[in-house]
Parts: C-alpha cells; sequence; structure tokens
C-alpha cells in the first residue's frame, strides 16, 4: 500500500476539510512569497486536489486562468 493510499483511507469522508488545508497551504506560500508563485502554487493545489481526490464540486471550482 503506498503512502497515497493510507492518506486516501484516512481522509475518506473528510474530503473538505482535505481540501480546506490544501487551500490554506497554498495562501500560506502566497503570503510568504508575495504572491511572487502564485500560479504555480494554484496549480500544486489544483494536481493535489485531483490526486487526493479532493477537487471542488463544479460549483465551487474556479474557472481556468488564462
Amino acid at each position: 500500500m503506498s503512502m497515497l493510499d493510507k492518506l486516501k483511507g484516512m481522509m475518506k469522508g473528510h474530503e473538505d476539510v482535505a481540501r480546506e488545508g490544501v487551500e490554506k497551504a497554498g495562501d500560506t506560500i502566497d503570503a510568504k512569497t508575495d504572491g511572487k508563485y502564485s500560479g504555480q502554487v494554484d496549480t500544486a493545489q489544483q494536481k493535489m486536489n485531483e490526486q487526493l481526490g479532493t477537487q471542488a464540486p463544479p460549483d465551487e471550482a474556479q474557472p481556468p486562468a488564462n
């Protein structure tokens, strides 16, 4: 069992909390770097949510940046 599988198992039923944690971590990084890496942080947040299976529902999802 991989580490990712273990994390997914522990988050079962708490996807919303995990998504909030990923968002909060990204916001903290943006604050520390004055938004210099905002695009990369957003991409990392999206990838992390995809891997953890915690994507926001379609009505909460933000449109992709151009």
